[in-house]
């Protein structure tokens, strides 16, 4: 129990939340509103493949080894934010960088249920 400032004893109650799945609204009763998080930044990345090694393996990497990975050239590259994959695409040069062109999007129902 708690106490206030005048010394009288009040009683707990129960927590109240609104509802946070998917079709939540916000309290005003309208859509929820993605600009507060537009600004986050988050991590791309592009896997070219995998590769699975020991530790002596691993150790005995010099400069020139090469590392088989589990992809063949010119297959597309796993476009991943924070980890999780949301795309493939072929690699392209952009003003002498590296881009990458999306060749497939994965679907937004199937990105959610990896983050799950």
């Amino acid at each position: 129990m708690s106490t206030s400032a005048t010394g009288t004893h009040a009683a707990p109650s129960r927590a109240q939340f609104g509802d946070l799945g998917p079709d939540a609204r916000t309290g005003a009763g309208g859509d929820v509103s993605l600009d507060l998080i537009m600004d986050v930044a988050v991590t791309v990345a592009l896997e070219v493949g995998r590769a699975s090694i020991t530790v002596r393996e691993l150790l005995q990497l010099t400069p020139g080894s090469i590392v088989e990975l589990d992809r063949l050239a010119g297959e597309p590259l796993d476009v991943l934010v924070n980890g999780i994959k949301v795309a493939r695409g072929e690699v392209v040069v952009v003003n002498e960088k590296f881009g990458i062109r999306l060749t497939e999007v994965v679907p937004p129902a199937e990105r959610m249920e990896k983050v799950k």
